[in-house]
């Protein structure tokens, strides 16, 4: 697309709210939701048979906990996935990836860089993870470790990560103490990164919150949080959704645990990113119909699962960075009396597209 503007309208738009026939504006740089097209300056339009693109057009979708070095990037556009968070590879591998950001068919990338953890502790072990994504605080005096937790974040700012993440898994092996699970928060605090928290095993939960720990890179499944501490995490945390890879949709204890731990924290107003672990298991290259079946167990609606797919929307008009590369495109509208499981079925039809390959839909569109 060249650099020169184009208009296009839309039957439905989301970008923070809903609105009927839209605008959109489409240049070199990306799509902006350019308002309702009925309340536009009628001059700008005066005479113009602007190209339309039928059905819906909302903000990009993030799936805000992936493992890029499992999946191939370039099919979760496709699948309707513009944006992604890595939350644990090899750091150099991962920090080349930023270059690929939004290019080559590539959603736009964030990463962490690698897992901070205890020696011997997850993911150090784990089938999944190269040896390269366990970064662990040793030493034999604390002051040593100190320093070490305080030079891994730096290490991992350095190469681009825009969080960094901390493994409390206890129950496949140690952990970080209390002392170096502070100094790991609060040195990424210091470089105005926030700390997400792979949350495994009974009790730690409570550590996190008690750490100061931003986001929970999973809802907590391995027991039922009681409502204090649901109050002290909604009041502190953020929670990524990543229930379906309890069961893969076939359901089981941890699965229920989980799902009965984000309605409580979603109606005490806690904030959910819908996150899928994708690369752990079978799991769907793009918006996953599971996941958001199970979060409309949680309580979701409609609203809570574009807020959770769409967490970067900033005010009715658009997003916080502008213009966005990719936008979601379904080429239907949501029924009014849709259920739950059909919101989420119409969610999953999603495609990520951008300027150029929404103006495509609306020229074949405009042809028919």
């Amino acid at each position: 697309m060249d650099q020169e503007a184009r208009l296009v309208t839309v039957d439905h738009a989301w970008s923070g709210r809903w609105s009927g026939r839209s605008l959109l504006r489409l240049d070199a740089h990306g799509v902006v939701f350019a308002g309702s097209a009925d309340a536009h300056d009628a001059d700008t339009l005066a005479g113009a048979e602007l190209p339309h693109v039928p059905g819906t057009v909302l903000a990009p979708f993030t799936d805000s906990h992936v493992h890029l070095g499992l999946i191939d990037a370039t099919q979760l556009p496709v699948g309707g996935i513009s944006r992604v968070v890595d939350l644990g590879w090899d750091p150099t591998v991962a920090s080349g990836w930023l270059g690929r950001s939004g290019r080559d068919g590539w959603p736009e990338v964030a990463i962490a860089g690698g897992l901070i953890t205890a020696p011997g502790g997850y993911p150090s072990r784990a089938g999944w993870a190269p040896s390269r994504a366990s970064l662990p605080v040793g030493g034999l005096r604390v002051s040593t470790r100190l320093r070490r937790a305080a030079r891994l974040v730096e290490q991992q700012h350095a190469l681009g990560a825009s969080i960094v993440k901390v493994a409390l898994n206890s129950d496949v092996g140690p952990v970080l103490d209390d002392a170096m699970l502070a100094a790991v928060v609060d040195a990424a605090h210091g470089l105005d990164l926030p700390v997400v928290a792979h949350v495994q095993g009974v009790g730690q939960a409570a550590r996190a919150a008690d750490a100061g720990v931003d986001r929970l890179a999973h809802t907590p499944f391995s027991e039922r949080l009681d409502d204090d501490l649901i109050a002290r995490l909604v009041a502190s945390t953020t929670w990524v959704s990543t229930l379906d890879i309890h069961g893969y949709g076939l359901g089981g204890v941890a699965h229920e645990t989980a799902v009965d731990n984000l309605s409580r924290f979603r109606a005490a107003g806690g904030r959910v990113l819908y996150g899928t672990d994708l690369g752990n298991g079978d799991l769907p290259l793009g918006v996953n119909e599971r996941e958001l079946r199970a979060m409309g167990r949680a309580g979701f609606g409609l609203a809570g699962l574009l807020d959770a797919l769409a967490p970067d929307v900033a005010g009715p008009t658009g997003g916080a960075r502008l213009p966005f590369t990719r936008v979601t495109w379904i080429a239907d509208a949501p029924r009014a009396s849709a259920s739950s499981d059909e919101r989420a079925a119409w969610l999953a039809r999603a495609t990520a597209l951008t300027a150029d390959e929404l103006l495509a839909v609306a020229l074949e569109e405009k042809t028919r």
